[in-house]
């Protein structure tokens, strides 16, 4: 027969107060008085057989707090947040028809505490005897599912962030640091210029001497196209031009420069024919300072062109300054935009991406910025399931009414036994701390969110993720009809 008194305490809890008389007693009369002293933390491995009152059960169930103060802390990005907490009148723990299997994260008693515990295995009878208490406990599961899913979506996002900042600053590190690297010899190489210039102009080159050296400066504007000149075609310029130089008592530093050109030892020999030897040298200086200064400049403009394609990427990416609504969204840009953002990291696994994008794809009706959360989300996911030196194909094709969009990766694939949890919250293969299991809950969300799909097939050596995100026109064919 249930205690009375625990009844009356029971009844006391505000969340069970249009519970009848007799479902409370019935809860007394399969629970358990569970007493947990302050500062204790129950991690989720520890969770599945506790000894309470020297009796051992399973705490995978409900908890109606009489007193005390608990909450529950999740780790996200190597950081322990507390995400939600309950006092004394609360009601927590697993609940009926929950898909929750574990708790997400550690539970943390900050005072001492007294519970009425109910454990999972009696919640099939529960719905049964009981239909008022599992009403409320259906309402506050929902409660709890929206608001663990706002901190999960915005967690997620802020995670996103910190890898899509980590592979940007990466990626703009390069073209910044040659920028600089080239600013910095240009202006020596200026330097050089203007001097070997100052020297040419106090020679009064005559008319033919003049033609000469513009034949040659001609030649050493023109770069070879890169199919036409091997390395070794370039090593034996460079040994041809040293030796030259060296027959000449020319600066033999002048050789790498002038061989990146046009420039032969025939149009070489025609200027030392009209040419002086001192007026030679001081010519052969210009010559070799003129096309560095081109090139330092090129490889400035090569980089600055790098930054602004990337900073397009990002604005892209994110669509900054458009507002969050459903519109028709060119679905191969934002696939081209993520793997962009995403190379860095690909390049350090020596992975190769390839894109297959269908030509004329037509536009998606879907949440830009949203879309580009799952491509990120997947695309990061396949990056890190692919092995050193593999390989993540993208594929994007129009079927029917949709435009599916195929992530594979050639890793080792999911196991069976999990694949049905794969796009549970909280669920993770990772090691701890790499991991948060809500990146593809948050996949999926988003996915029907844009009144899409997303399935997954996996063997061992391809896994396959599936989004199928409906075409702007059959949308507004559908809303016309």
């Amino acid at each position: 027969m249930a205690d009375p008194a625990l009844v009356d305490r029971l009844a006391a809890v505000h969340t069970l107060k249009s519970a009848p008389r007799r479902e409370l007693e019935w809860l007394v009369d399969h629970g358990i008085l569970m007493r947990m002293s302050a500062e204790t933390i129950l991690s989720p491995k520890n969770m599945v057989v506790r000894t309470l009152d020297g009796v051992e059960v399973d705490v995978h169930g409900l908890m109606a707090l009489l007193k005390g103060h608990i909450s529950i802390h999740v780790e996200r990005g190597g950081i322990h947040r507390r995400v939600m907490e309950w006092h004394a009148g609360d009601i927590t723990g697993a609940l009926p028809y929950s898909r929750m299997t574990v708790p997400p994260g550690n539970t943390v008693f900050h005072e001492y505490t007294e519970a009425l515990y109910v454990s999972s295995r009696h919640f099939r009878e529960l719905t049964v005897h009981c239909p008022e208490v599992t009403a409320i406990c259906v309402h506050i599961m929902l409660d709890r599912a929206r608001h663990f899913t706002s901190t999960n979506l915005q967690d997620e996002k802020l995670m996103s962030l910190g890898r899509l900042s980590a592979g940007l600053a990466h990626e703009l590190n390069n073209p910044a640091s040659a920028a600089s690297r080239s600013s910095e010899r240009l202006s020596e190489q200026m330097r050089e210029a203007e001097e070997a210039a100052r020297a040419l102009a106090g020679e009064a080159l005559d008319e033919k001497q003049q033609a000469a050296l513009d034949e040659v400066r001609r030649l050493s504007s023109v770069v070879p196209p890169a199919f036409l000149d091997t390395p070794l075609d370039r090593a034996d310029r460079v040994d041809a031009i040293a030796a030259w130089l060296e027959d000449h008592e020319g600066d033999l530093d002048h050789a790498a420069v002038l061989a990146e050109t046009a420039v032969t030892i025939e149009s070489l020999d025609g200027l030392a024919a009209v040419l002086g030897p001192e007026t030679l040298l001081e010519a052969v200086r210009w010559l070799a300072a003129c096309h560095s200064v081109r090139s330092a400049a090129s490889e400035i403009q090569t980089a600055t062109r790098r930054i602004s394609d990337l900073v397009a990427a990002v604005k892209g990416f994110t669509y900054m300054g458009r507002a969050a609504v459903a519109e028709p969204v060119n679905l191969a840009r934002g696939l081209s935009d993520t793997v962009r953002i995403l190379a860095s990291k690909a390049r350090d696994k020596a992975i190769t991406i390839a894109m297959e994008v269908e030509p004329d794809l037509p536009p998606a009706r879907a949440f830009g910025s949203e879309l580009n959360q799952i491509w990120s989300n997947i695309l990061d996911n396949a990056i890190d399931a692919a092995p050193y030196a593999g390989e993540v194909t993208v594929r994007a094709s129009r079927d029917l009414q949709w435009i599916v969009v195929r992530v594979i990766d050639n890793g080792p694939g999911i196991p069976d036994d999990i694949k049905d949890r794969i796009f549970d919250p909280f669920f993770t293969t990772k090691p701890v701390g790499q991991g948060t299991g809500i990146g593809l809950d948050m996949v999926r969300r988003l996915v029907f969110h844009q009144s899409g799909e997303v399935d997954l097939e996996s063997r061992p050596g391809r896994t396959e993720f599936r989004v199928a995100i409906p075409i702007a026109a059959a949308v507004a064919e559908r809303a016309a009809g």
